[in-house]
Protein backbone atom coordinates (compact mmCIF):
# COMPACT_ATOMS: atom_id res chain seq x y z
CA UNK A 1 0.00 0.00 0.00
CA UNK A 2 1.50 3.16 -0.59
CA UNK A 3 1.14 5.83 1.94
CA UNK A 4 2.13 8.93 0.62
CA UNK A 5 3.58 10.82 -2.57
CA UNK A 6 5.46 13.37 -3.38
CA UNK A 7 6.78 16.04 -5.91
CA UNK A 8 9.88 18.02 -5.01
CA UNK A 9 11.41 20.68 -7.15
CA UNK A 10 14.75 21.08 -8.64
CA UNK A 11 15.84 23.08 -5.48
CA UNK A 12 14.42 20.91 -2.64
CA UNK A 13 11.01 22.92 -2.54
CA UNK A 14 7.88 20.79 -1.85
CA UNK A 15 5.69 20.84 -4.91
CA UNK A 16 3.43 18.36 -4.03
CA UNK A 17 2.78 15.81 -1.18
CA UNK A 18 -0.62 13.84 -0.65
CA UNK A 19 -0.88 11.36 2.12
CA UNK A 20 -3.00 8.39 1.81
CA UNK A 21 -2.96 7.31 5.48
CA UNK A 22 -4.28 8.74 8.97
CA UNK A 23 -3.29 12.29 9.78
CA UNK A 24 -1.23 11.10 12.33
CA UNK A 25 1.10 9.77 9.91
CA UNK A 26 0.86 13.30 8.07
CA UNK A 27 3.64 14.36 9.71
CA UNK A 28 6.03 11.06 9.87
CA UNK A 29 5.87 10.82 5.97
CA UNK A 30 6.78 14.33 5.47
CA UNK A 31 9.98 14.09 7.51
CA UNK A 32 11.07 10.45 5.81
CA UNK A 33 10.57 12.45 2.35
CA UNK A 34 12.66 15.20 3.33
CA UNK A 35 15.13 12.73 5.04
CA UNK A 36 15.15 10.90 1.36
CA UNK A 37 16.31 14.08 -0.67
CA UNK A 38 19.67 13.71 1.50
CA UNK A 39 20.07 10.42 -0.48
CA UNK A 40 18.83 11.48 -3.75
CA UNK A 41 21.54 14.30 -3.93
CA UNK A 42 24.41 12.21 -2.67
CA UNK A 43 23.53 9.89 -5.74
CA UNK A 44 23.04 12.96 -8.26
CA UNK A 45 26.20 14.42 -6.99
CA UNK A 46 28.53 11.30 -6.80
CA UNK A 47 28.20 9.28 -9.90
CA UNK A 48 31.52 6.94 -9.16
CA UNK A 49 29.50 5.56 -6.11
CA UNK A 50 26.04 5.40 -7.43
CA UNK A 51 24.59 2.94 -10.15
CA UNK A 52 22.99 5.68 -11.61
CA UNK A 53 23.29 6.46 -15.53
CA UNK A 54 22.55 9.47 -17.02
CA UNK A 55 19.40 8.38 -19.17
CA UNK A 56 18.22 6.38 -16.28
CA UNK A 57 15.06 8.37 -13.97
CA UNK A 58 14.46 5.52 -11.94
CA UNK A 59 16.47 5.86 -8.37
CA UNK A 60 15.16 2.48 -6.89
CA UNK A 61 15.01 2.34 -3.31
CA UNK A 62 16.25 5.56 -1.10
CA UNK A 63 15.55 4.97 2.32
CA UNK A 64 14.07 1.93 4.11
CA UNK A 65 12.65 2.60 7.75
CA UNK A 66 11.21 -0.41 10.17
CA UNK A 67 7.64 -0.34 8.48
CA UNK A 68 7.99 2.29 5.53
CA UNK A 69 10.35 1.96 1.91
CA UNK A 70 10.85 4.89 0.22
CA UNK A 71 11.75 4.69 -3.77
CA UNK A 72 12.82 7.87 -6.21
CA UNK A 73 12.84 9.37 -9.70
CA UNK A 74 14.20 12.12 -11.39
CA UNK A 75 13.06 13.93 -14.02
CA UNK A 76 15.24 15.62 -16.50
CA UNK A 77 14.42 18.47 -15.02
CA UNK A 78 15.87 17.85 -11.73
CA UNK A 79 12.32 17.44 -9.99
CA UNK A 80 12.06 14.46 -8.17
CA UNK A 81 9.21 12.18 -7.31
CA UNK A 82 9.08 10.00 -4.15
CA UNK A 83 6.98 6.97 -3.28
CA UNK A 84 6.51 6.02 0.64
CA UNK A 85 4.86 2.45 0.60
CA UNK A 86 3.92 0.22 3.38
CA UNK A 87 4.21 -2.92 1.46
CA UNK A 88 8.05 -4.06 1.95
CA UNK A 89 7.94 -6.39 -0.79
CA UNK A 90 7.34 -4.31 -3.67
CA UNK A 91 9.17 -5.53 -7.18
CA UNK A 92 10.93 -2.59 -8.55
CA UNK A 93 9.46 -3.26 -11.87
CA UNK A 94 6.15 -2.41 -10.82
CA UNK A 95 7.48 0.39 -9.02
CA UNK A 96 9.16 1.89 -12.40
CA UNK A 97 5.31 1.32 -13.82
CA UNK A 98 3.97 3.22 -10.77
CA UNK A 99 6.56 6.56 -11.62
CA UNK A 100 5.69 6.75 -15.42
CA UNK A 101 1.63 7.16 -14.65
CA UNK A 102 2.64 9.32 -11.50
CA UNK A 103 5.57 11.35 -14.24
CA UNK A 104 2.69 11.45 -17.23
CA UNK A 105 -0.03 12.73 -14.47
CA UNK A 106 2.84 15.45 -13.58
CA UNK A 107 3.26 16.66 -16.90
CA UNK A 108 -0.08 17.56 -17.71
CA UNK A 109 -0.36 19.31 -14.89
CA UNK A 110 2.31 21.30 -15.39
CA UNK A 111 0.95 21.47 -18.87
CA UNK A 112 -1.80 23.71 -17.57
CA UNK A 113 -1.03 26.93 -18.53
CA UNK A 114 -2.84 28.61 -15.42
CA UNK A 115 0.08 26.72 -13.79
CA UNK A 116 3.33 28.97 -12.59
CA UNK A 117 6.60 26.55 -13.10
CA UNK A 118 8.48 26.03 -9.39
CA UNK A 119 5.19 27.04 -7.46
CA UNK A 120 3.09 24.33 -5.53
CA UNK A 121 0.44 22.38 -7.51
CA UNK A 122 -2.93 23.13 -6.26
CA UNK A 123 -4.42 21.14 -9.26
CA UNK A 124 -7.46 19.39 -7.91
CA UNK A 125 -7.27 17.19 -10.94
CA UNK A 126 -3.87 16.34 -10.68
CA UNK A 127 -5.22 15.08 -6.78
CA UNK A 128 -7.78 13.13 -8.45
CA UNK A 129 -5.75 11.73 -10.86
CA UNK A 130 -3.08 11.00 -8.50
CA UNK A 131 -5.77 8.74 -6.06
CA UNK A 132 -6.76 6.90 -8.96
CA UNK A 133 -3.12 6.04 -9.84
CA UNK A 134 -2.53 5.25 -6.18
CA UNK A 135 -5.18 3.06 -5.50
CA UNK A 136 -4.93 1.18 -9.01
CA UNK A 137 -1.29 0.07 -7.92
CA UNK A 138 -1.18 -3.40 -7.21
CA UNK A 139 2.11 -4.67 -7.02
CA UNK A 140 2.88 -7.95 -9.18
CA UNK A 141 0.38 -6.57 -12.17
CA UNK A 142 3.58 -4.39 -14.08
CA UNK A 143 0.79 -2.23 -15.48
Amino acid sequence: MIASVAVVGHQNNPLYLQSFTEADDALKLHHIVHCSLDVIDERVNNPKKSVLTLNESFLGLLYPTESYKVYGYLTNTKVKFLMVTTDLNVKDADVRSFFRRFHAAYVDAVSNPFHVPGKKIASRTFAKRMSGIVKGFSPGTNG
